[in-house]
């Protein structure tokens, strides 16, 4: 209870993802962002070519050094990860910071790995009435931790460049989560190939969304070399499989950045027609420019509604889990337009109409 004896309001469960949307045998799967057909096939026999490696222990040089030419980069401000994931606790676990200040809402195990880290974590809430845009101000002056994403999980903002580099200066690491920004067309507004800014900037990335590729666990960190070391000291020896460095390195080629291209420009179209059908549904809203492979909507009721859709053979992800959010929000994937409109005709019945 509060001092008002009022209760106390619940914390989100920050561990709760979309992949628990969906383990429920024959759902159409909307709760995760992961794109449909992947891996390609190109990809999934490069994989199944190292399964003849397996007894060596994994050497990442090859994989690093295509992830470092592929944004301009040394080498040795390349880290590779066990998916995105671990890069969160890699640095909860390594960093020293003073004062943390986590932009919300999204994605939540940044805040989780800091927390269990022992760490006090402060929120940024971005708001739907200025479109969840990250405001100038908004981020502490003080705050020598800052982490952001972007594009954004769960909102689908996309922050411009220069407002991020703004938050960068001397004695402040400002981690940027990159993980959906190959659903962009051109990875515009990326930090990911700059290295000039003060302080330490981090930027995350992943291969899970565009490749398909959630259950191998490959990610990357780009930022300072010294940071990088010492966040390399606290990971396990061998921590990326060898399937995992030949994703890296494979799909930091330039057919396969082409193929991504296509993928953001496919994925644009198919988020267009989509936003267009919720339209028409009169009790939905959507809040600021939405410009990765998801939408989020506002929906009063949106839990009750959830359900129904379930029981209608389609999972959406629930956003009460997302600080700054709550029950009357949901997060739905972009798919193809025949999958979006038959999960429009499934939405209309579940309000009702």
């Amino acid at each position: 209870m509060t001092s008002t004896g009022q209760p106390a309001p619940q914390e989100p469960d920050l561990r709760h993802h979309g992949d628990a949307e969906v383990r429920a045998a024959g759902l159409v799967d909307l709760a995760v962002n992961v794109r449909t057909g992947t891996p390609p096939q190109w990809l999934r026999e490069h994989l199944a070519v190292t399964l003849g490696d397996l007894a060596a222990y994994p050497d990442q040089a090859a994989a690093r050094a295509a992830v470092a030419a592929r944004h301009g980069r040394p080498v040795a401000e390349v880290l590779l990860t066990s998916g995105a994931a671990e890069a969160f606790v890699l640095l909860a676990r390594v960093l020293t910071p003073r004062r943390i200040a986590v932009v919300h809402p999204q994605f939540t195990e940044p805040e989780a790995a800091l927390r269990d880290a022992g760490h006090t974590v402060g929120r940024v809430l971005l708001t739907p009435q200025d479109g969840f845009r990250l405001m100038p101000g908004a981020v502490p002056e003080d705050a020598d931790l800052v982490v952001v994403g972007n594009p954004t999980n769960p909102t689908s903002v996309l922050h411009p460049a220069a407002g991020l580099a703004a938050l960068a200066r001397p004695g402040r690491t400002l981690v940027v989560d990159e993980a959906f920004m190959d659903t962009v067309p051109g990875e515009s507004e990326s930090l990911a190939a700059v290295r000039d800014l003060p302080g330490q900037v981090v930027v995350l990335r992943s291969l899970t969304k565009t490749w398909g590729l959630a259950g191998l666990r490959i990610g990357y960190v780009l930022g300072p070399a010294r940071l990088l070391a010492a966040l390399a000291t606290a990971q396990p020896l061998w921590p990326v499989s060898t399937p995992a460095l030949v994703a890296a390195e494979v799909c930091s080629t330039p057919a396969a950045l082409a193929e991504a291209e296509r993928a953001a420009e496919t994925t644009g179209g198919h988020r267009a027609y989509l936003l267009k059908g919720l339209t028409a549904v009169p009790q939905v809203r959507v809040h600021g420019a939405a410009a990765a492979s998801f939408v989020l909507i506002e929906l009063p009721g949106a839990a009750a509604v959830r359900e129904r859709l379930r029981d209608a053979g389609f999972a959406v992800r629930r956003g009460d889990t997302f600080p700054g959010l709550g029950p009357d929000w949901l997060r739905i994937a972009v798919r193809d337009e025949e999958t979006t409109d038959r999960f429009l005709t499934a939405l209309a019945q579940a309000l009702g109409g």
